[in-house]
């Protein structure tokens, strides 16, 4: 009897963290779970492949996982002061789901997935676009190179 109860009170303080750090768990962040999940397990493999797997960098990522979803609850925090609306909170989960996408198609290249151009490109634009680099692309019709 007293599982039981214990299991029901860890179910209620579960919710309530949850709702009160993230201001509810939403599909959004089942999404940016998951994506962290296997964002982490590929960055793994592809280490592993390449013989670059140390444990340090493992905990590094795994405590830059952690930060991101604090700062959701920052996010979230600050949505509470300007009217609850999530405005901030979407946003950086957004984010953070763009930037999870883009780091699992970088790690599975570098573990020698073959992949579209298209991704190639796409991951390309995006880091160049968050260093404030231009690259430079070919166009087919005049075979003349122009910055983005």
């Amino acid at each position: 009897m007293h599982e039981k109860i214990d299991q029901i009170w860890l179910g209620f303080s579960t919710g309530t963290l949850i709702g009160y750090f993230f201001g509810g768990w939403t599909t959004m962040l089942t999404l940016l779970w998951w994506m962290v999940v296997i964002d982490f397990f590929t960055g793994w493999a592809a280490a592993w492949i390449n013989g670059e797997l140390k444990s340090r960098q493992g905990y590094f990522g795994i405590f830059r996982k952690v930060t991101v979803f604090l700062l959701i609850t920052v996010a979230h925090l600050i949505d509470g002061i300007l009217g609850d609306a999530h405005y901030f909170r979407d946003a950086v989960v957004f984010f953070y789901l763009a930037n999870e996408l883009l780091s699992i198609i970088e790690n599975v290249g570098r573990m020698g997935v073959p992949m579209p151009d298209i991704l190639r490109n796409a991951v390309a634009i995006f880091e160049s676009k968050s260093s404030g680099e231009k690259i430079k692309r070919t166009d087919p019709s005049d075979k003349q190179n122009k910055a983005l």
